[in-house]
């Protein structure tokens, strides 16, 4: 089959993109190089899709949270990847995690069943010189096609680290030291209300932790890797340990609103594992991602009160994440400045998480949509999710200062000053919702 369009990244950007594009009628050749011989440093399977670090898609409460927001959103515009997630749901409390599985499983079959979608298992070393084109190849963009943008761009990428964090068989967990909870007892109905198994650590044992994160053997970074500063939002376990004694019991480890109740106090720090998968057998060590060295991982997280015992379904890991000062060298359409046929979505655009990710691949598919059947483009206000987080990308963010960001609050035109503060979140949720329903109707077609 001919295409109209061609999508070059078959992750969760460029699965969302095909996906909005293909619904439409639009002919689209999707280029995957995992399952043509070729694999990246960090994905486990040739899935589309394919989730790489957490199995969580973080807060799904679309009233006080920006990303749960933006889920909303998502969903009205008829999203693929929340439409999977929904249907992979795992307990999670208040977030939306998955099984990985299952939500990769469903986007392929969702994008396979499509007559006007041609999925291609192949790698493309550069950017193709005319056509309408997404490239949505995320984080681990192979060599060759990550110099041919540079040649287009004309400007280094940025890049940073993103961690992986090691998942536990559940079985192997000792539930006479750790027990299921969630902070405040905030739980979801999926888990009756006990989403998280707790294990606890006192001073000493905590303390002793610690110092055997500082010492243990890890990774050394490559030459090309040296100087890459790390995300604070996948930053690894053992580099929070180094900015201070107490910094990870004010992070991942922090024990606050969990009664342990066999002593009916908070412990002095704990680690939580959250579900990753639907059958409840893998759990994933929340905030653990690392560059612990594998037999040092073992050693260390076995002395874990409750994961003595421990089996390891998958240990952490550790690689470089590549992005564009989208702000300097894209438009407000995502398109490169130098070769306006090529747009960026995902991860690459210098967005950050899953969502955000697969937020931008919607937008870039409805774009091209519009530009293939010679619409204009009507962009979604600024005061919705979507609108923020495409606005910072493409221009509202100092270039100088480019840096990977999640959607937040922040990014929002702010809200009446009058508005008191503990109601501002819902004030911003509220008129992203209203302001959301007529774009929504123009982009529905």
């Amino acid at each position: 089959m001919s295409h109209d369009v061609h999508i070059i990244g078959g992750g969760l950007a460029g699965s969302e993109a095909a996906w909005q594009l293909a619904r439409r009628g639009v002919r689209v050749r999707l280029s995957e190089m995992r399952g043509s011989g070729e694999r990246t440093p960090a994905h486990q399977t040739d899935a589309l899709a394919e989730l790489v670090c957490s199995n969580s898609f973080r807060s799904d409460d679309d009233a006080n949270n920006a990303v749960g927001l933006l889920h909303h959103e998502m969903r009205r515009a008829g999203s693929l990847v929340m439409a999977a997630a929904d249907r992979a749901r795992v307990p999670a409390g208040s977030a939306l995690a998955v099984d990985r599985d299952v939500f990769s499983a469903e986007v392929e079959r969702a994008l396979a069943e499509q007559s006007t979608l041609d999925i291609v298992r192949e790698r493309v070393d550069r950017l193709p010189d005319a056509g309408l084109t997404i490239v949505a190849t995320g984080p681990l963009t192979a060599a060759a096609l990550a110099e041919s943008i540079g040649r287009a761009t004309g400007a280094e990428a940025l890049a940073f680290f993103d961690a992986i964090a090691p998942i536990v068989y559940r079985d192997s967990i000792d539930m006479d030291v750790a027990w299921m909870a969630s902070r405040w007892d905030k739980g979801s109905d999926l888990g009756d209300g006990k989403d998280y198994i707790n294990c606890p650590m006192d001073p000493d044992q905590y303390r002793a932790f610690r110092e055997g994160l500082l010492a243990g053997d890890k990774f050394e970074f490559r030459e090309w890797e040296a100087n890459t500063p790390y995300f604070d939002g996948c930053m690894p376990v053992e580099v929070m340990a180094e900015r201070g004694e107490d910094t990870l019991r004010f992070g991942p480890m922090k024990p606050v609103g969990l009664d342990n109740p066999r002593t009916g106090r908070w412990p002095y720090a704990v680690v939580q594992l959250r579900q990753d998968n639907k059958l409840g057998t893998l759990w994933n060590m929340v905030g653990f991602q690392t560059k612990l060295k594998h037999a040092e991982q073992v050693r260390l997280f076995r002395t874990i009160p409750g994961l003595e015992q421990a089996e390891f379904a998958r240990l952490g890991g550790l690689h470089r994440n590549t992005f564009l000062n989208s702000p300097l060298l894209l438009d407000r359409q995502l398109r490169l400045n130098s070769a306006p046929h090529i747009r960026f979505a995902g991860q690459i655009t210098g967005c950050e998480g899953y969502v955000e990710s697969a937020a931008v691949g919607l937008l870039s598919g409805l774009m091209a949509a519009a530009e293939f059947a010679g619409r204009s483009w009507d962009a979604p206000p600024r005061t919705t999710a979507l609108g923020a987080l495409l606005s910072h990308i493409t221009g509202d963010a100092e270039a100088a200062s480019y840096q990977p960001m999640n959607v937040n609050f922040g990014l929002f035109p702010p809200v009446e000053a009058a508005i008191r503060k503990k109601q501002r979140k819902a004030a911003y949720t509220d008129r992203a919702k209203r302001d959301l329903l007529d774009w929504i109707g123009l982009v529905a077609a």
